[in-house]
């Protein structure tokens, strides 16, 4: 199954050292494509995707405009204990301990860290249970955003066809900061790929940024507005793509067809579809053809 939403990592310049690092962790993991383009906003920039456990990733590095924050994590299932020992090894130096590895009530062994890069991950033993999909991205919803986890879920699950929202965990009466009901963990699938949310009240100096983004792949111009009109809420952040919904988390509406553009061997074509789509808002498919073409 094609994956229909990718996490998209933003870089200063480390994309390439952090894909091989993060490759280097994970079974079913290879390096799927890397393109450079040349004379973007950011300079040149270099992008790549890489399959981690069987999940594809977007990276890149076009400057220090972003950092990854906690408000997007990554939630690894790990089958024994020992696994959970052996990724926090790894991921942990040059870090930073976000929650300490050990037994929680949710599981017996657990921790969460930001690793070199300040890119988060929560490692946890699932005891014994099935792990269908290995890696979970995670929004926690903080700020002025706190309390909106269960409506944003809701409305995510609206737009994309195979898509539910399944457990659901909620603060009680006894919760010392997030008020009674809020969210304190759920899941949910969107096009069939599992993800999570929580709602956070603590004095979270950060939020979400466009450090992390999904982007969304869509193989028509109808399917790129039926994205772009149902997600888009903050016109001035609209710029080759990429959107920002009325929670502040960025996405970016993509035509499938880029893939085949970005990959293509001439560099006079590559430049031209840089060219067309740098000056774009919402993608034009037909105006990429035609620029890709001429």
């Amino acid at each position: 199954m094609k994956q229909k939403i990718i996490p998209h990592l933003w870089f200063d310049k480390e994309a390439e050292e952090a894909a091989d690092f993060y490759m280097s962790l994970f079974k079913e993991s290879k390096l799927k494509d890397k393109t450079v383009l040349n004379d973007t906003p950011s300079g040149t920039a270099t992008m790549l995707t890489i399959e981690l456990a069987g999940q594809d990733f977007m990276l890149i590095s076009a400057g220090p405009f972003f950092k990854f924050t906690p408000a997007v994590s990554f939630l690894i299932a790990c089958d024994s204990q020992e696994e959970v020992d052996a990724l926090w090894e790894k991921l942990s130096p040059g870090g930073e301990v976000l929650m300490p590895l050990d037994r929680y009530p949710f599981s017996e062994k657990y921790g969460w860290v930001a690793d070199r890069y300040g890119l988060s991950w929560q490692i946890m033993a699932v005891g014994g249970q099935e792990i269908v999909q290995k890696i979970t991205p995670t929004l926690m919803f903080v700020g002025d955003q706190c309390g909106k986890a269960e409506e944003a879920v809701n409305y995510y699950v609206t737009l994309f066809e195979d898509s539910q929202v399944s457990d659901i965990l909620r603060y009680g009466e006894a919760s010392l900061l997030d008020k009674p009901e809020t969210i304190q963990h759920v899941e949910f699938t969107l096009a069939r790929q599992k993800f999570a949310a929580m709602d956070s009240a603590y004095d979270h100096q950060f939020t979400f940024n466009e450090a992390i983004s999904f982007v969304v792949n869509c193989e028509t111009q109808e399917e790129i507005d039926h994205f772009w009109n149902a997600l888009s809420a903050v016109p001035e952040a609209e710029q080759c793509g990429w959107l920002k919904d009325r929670y502040g988390f960025s996405w970016q509406i993509v035509p499938t067809i880029m893939t085949e553009m970005m990959k293509d061997d001439d560099p006079d074509k590559l430049a031209k579809v840089t060219v067309a789509f740098l000056k774009m808002k919402k993608f034009d498919i037909q105006e990429l053809i035609n620029a890709w073409e001429s």
